[in-house]
């Protein structure tokens, strides 16, 4: 019998610089404030989802998948790890600045089997929002070790004006920060290996500034990085690609009253996963052999490899990833 698509519930994390509306807006039942990020779609040990419908309901997403590797289709070699993980943040207030190491790097000086390369879809944000991406101006590493040990860097950095449905693709090694003020669906390696250049002198609620991690930054910082060519375009009437990279593939579905959205029916989806993320509106997931999975803004449905075919009705947005 062929696998069945299911509804996901996520992990929340109360980081400081978190807000509401991820509860207001998107429909997140956690009881935790503030709500800084969901993880979504997530195997990581920092943060397993839990799957909320059909016969495993209440199970985590590591167990169905260690119970199920033929659901992860030609990745069921990754030990019951997923290779992506997908979150929903809020940014009420700036992130540090930051970077995350490469596949290498973190195999080496790790012992992570995964860096973490990214993507940043902008779902929301206030007129003046803007994000860090790289530097601004030429700078060597031994120039931005004593910058990064002075509180500094600010100067440097290239800080770029952001709206609703802007999608920035955040390789390994590049400098970055969200800004205040943003709502955001990432789309990242599973990986939570992140090193912090710089936090504004910020405190926790204990009154301690969090860890910088400068040499290790120091280690994987590339200094000459570029805001890659947007790749957004019309696949189709109802497809939107947004990125296409060697970790994932992410196309934004619109999905309208009058037509039922078919979403595995190629043949490519045998031997790989999906997983969609409802960004706006609501719907239903049909299956071909009769079931129905109601949705709404905010929710995650893991598609099995090799699952029954099916469409989707309503009328709603979702981000697709596909591996």
């Amino acid at each position: 019998m062929k696998a069945i698509p299911f509804l996901l519930k996520p992990v929340g994390k109360n980081y400081l610089w978190g807000g509401e509306r991820l509860k207001k807006d998107f429909n997140k039942k956690i009881d935790i404030s503030p709500l800084a990020e969901t993880w979504e779609c997530s195997t990581h040990n920092d943060g397993i989802s839990i799957v909320s419908s059909g016969k495993y309901s209440g199970k985590n997403l590591k167990e169905v998948l260690k119970e199920n590797p033929e659901y992860l289709g030609k990745y069921a070699n990754f030990d019951e790890e997923l290779p992506v993980l997908v979150k929903l943040i809020d940014a009420d207030k700036k992130l540090s600045v930051q970077v995350h190491p490469d596949d290498k790097y973190a195999r080496t000086h790790e012992n992570q089997p995964n860096g973490k390369n990214e993507m940043w879809y902008v779902l929301d944000s206030k007129p003046d929002s803007k994000l860090v991406y790289g530097f601004n101006k030429p700078v060597t590493k031994e120039e931005l070790k004593i910058h990064l040990e002075s509180g500094t860097i600010e100067p440097y950095l290239n800080q770029i004006p952001v709206k609703k449905g802007d999608v920035f693709f955040i390789k390994a090694g590049t400098v970055h920060a969200i800004g205040e003020g943003l709502i955001i669906a990432e789309i990242q390696q599973s990986s939570n290996l992140t090193y912090r250049l710089f936090d504004y002198n910020r405190t926790d609620s204990d009154g301690n500034k969090r860890e910088l991690h400068i040499q290790k930054a120091l280690d994987v910082i590339k200094t000459d990085v570029k805001i890659p060519e947007n790749q957004k375009h019309y696949i189709s009437e109802n497809r939107e690609l947004l990125l296409n990279s060697e970790y994932f593939e992410v196309i934004r579905l619109i999905v309208n009253p009058e037509t039922d959205l078919k979403i595995n029916s190629d043949e490519k989806f045998k031997d790989t996963f999906q997983i969609l993320l409802c960004i706006d509106g609501k719907g239903e997931i049909n299956t071909d052999s009769g079931e129905k999975i109601p949705f709404i803004k905010g929710d995650c449905i893991f598609i099995p490899a090799d699952s029954v075919c099916t469409s989707i009705k309503g009328g709603a947005e979702l981000l697709e990833i596909i591996i």
